[in-house]
């Protein structure tokens, strides 16, 4: 949805905006309340009539003064005999000025509650001394303090939830980035809207478009190349191969040769294994047992050399064909190490919450030094000498690409007993929990 034009349209003047408006929602609130504190309003109808029956008492004449205090419950005091005032808020202020309003400047006012709640007031411009006044506990009983605490928790829990939108909307591009960042890294083509974006992440989303545009321009050339060079190299290993079957066994290294060329061209394959590496494969829903039975079953033929290990997996969202050649790449590298003994278990593990799957391929070859289990899976790098021999050092890579394009991830344990397991983790929902194990 594209920002309005009254919006505003930087991140600072949304900020200003959202402390502004929680401000005066804040502010309005309390007001509210205030206008419709019964009890302040009571309070200072309260304090009108003890100004009136003061000016009364002191109005009339020293015969009838005895009367109207009999009848108002007036006592006059002397200075001793007046206690020191007690502070409730916002009522001794209101006493204390509405008394002085109508009885003049100088009057002074002094308030308790307890034991008898009472007001004591001395007004020089009417008459001399303190007279005590009886107050009732109604208006003075606490003043509903739970209301005034109901109010403030709700502008409290109201001015919160208003921040809480804006700051979601604050956030929003951080987070359309942060997605963005991930499907690219996983492989896929992405491009970042900059119309109704914040002016300081609009240049933001200009630079990660021109770095996603850079990055697949680079990766097309870089297949184009890897592309014409196996079409170039093709050519002469297949007429090498051909004038190898012509010449016999004419020659002893005729079958040396054969398989050099062989190897080389399984190099090739692996080159662009490597730089195709699935992103464009449509994503299907896949058994996975299925699949892994499709992979093993070649190796199975004469005897078994893979064992199965297999647990109920529902079917999820996979590349096929870059999960088997992922498999494949586990399965191989196991028998040329390990011989036989191989072994690929699948399950699910995880809570309900996040369920991720675990296919792992465990051999009894030699195992691979601590040190290079992390570094084994970059390119080129073909493990210790324990593992050694030929190859490109690119089927490890391959796996690791094609578990990441599928959001997961993969990693080599050295077993108890000698070899090693290759444990890949797939996700069943969004995300792969960070506990998978």
């Amino acid at each position: 949805m594209k920002t309005p034009l009254w919006f505003p349209q930087s991140f600072f003047a949304r900020t200003l905006w959202l402390v502004l408006i929680v401000v005066l929602f804040s502010k309005a609130l309390t007001l509210v309340y205030l206008l419709m504190n019964e009890d302040v309003l009571v309070d200072r109808q309260y304090s009108h009539g003890v100004a009136l029956t003061l000016r009364a008492y002191w109005a009339a004449d020293e015969e009838n003064r005895d009367q109207i205090a009999e009848a108002a419950g007036l006592i006059r005091v002397t200075g001793a005999g007046v206690p020191e005032g007690e502070q409730h808020w916002p009522y001794s202020e209101i006493y204390q000025r509405q008394m002085q309003a109508e009885l003049g400047e100088d009057t002074e006012v002094r308030l308790r509650i307890h034991a008898p709640p009472a007001l004591w007031v001395n007004a020089p411009s009417l008459g001399p001394g303190w007279l005590k006044v009886p107050l009732y506990p109604h208006p003075l009983r606490g003043q509903k303090i739970w209301n005034v605490l109901g109010w403030f928790l709700a502008i409290g829990l109201l001015s919160t939830a208003s921040a809480w939108i804006f700051v979601r909307q604050l956030n929003q591009p951080l987070k359309r980035l942060v997605f963005a960042a991930r499907q690219l890294g996983q492989g896929r083509s992405v491009r970042l809207p900059i119309s109704d974006t914040p002016s300081e992440m609009t240049e933001v989303y200009r630079a990660f478009n021109q770095m996603a545009e850079d990055v697949e321009q680079a990766g097309r050339e870089r297949e184009l190349m890897l592309a014409g060079v196996s079409h170039d190299l093709r050519t002469p290993l297949t007429r090498l191969r051909l004038s190898l079957s012509l010449m016999g066994n004419e020659s002893d290294l005729s079958e040396d040769m054969v398989r050099d060329i062989e190897d080389m061209d399984a190099i090739l394959d692996q080159f662009l294994a490597f730089i195709r590496d699935g992103r464009d494969e449509p994503v299907e829903e896949v058994d996975l047992n299925d699949l892994i039975y499709e992979v093993v079953a070649p190796y199975n033929q004469h005897e078994e050399q893979v064992r199965l290990c297999l647990e109920p997996i529902p079917p999820f969202p996979l590349r096929r064909v870059s999960l088997k050649r992922m498999l494949g790449n586990l399965i191989g590298n196991a028998l040329h190490h390990a011989g036989k003994g191989v072994e690929v278990a699948a399950y699910v593990s995880g809570d309900q919450s996040a369920p991720y799957v675990v296919l792992s391929v465990l051999d009894r070859g030699a195992g691979i030094d601590e040190s290079e289990l992390e570094t084994i899976f970059n390119p080129f790098i073909r493990g210790d000498r324990a593992r050694g021999g030929k190859g490109t050092g690119l089927g490890l890579a391959i796996v690791k690409r094609i578990a990441a394009q599928h959001g997961g991830n993969v990693e080599l344990r050295n077993r108890s007993g000698g070899g090693i397991e290759a444990r890949v983790r797939l996700p069943l929902g969004l995300l792969l929990p960070r506990n998978a194990v």
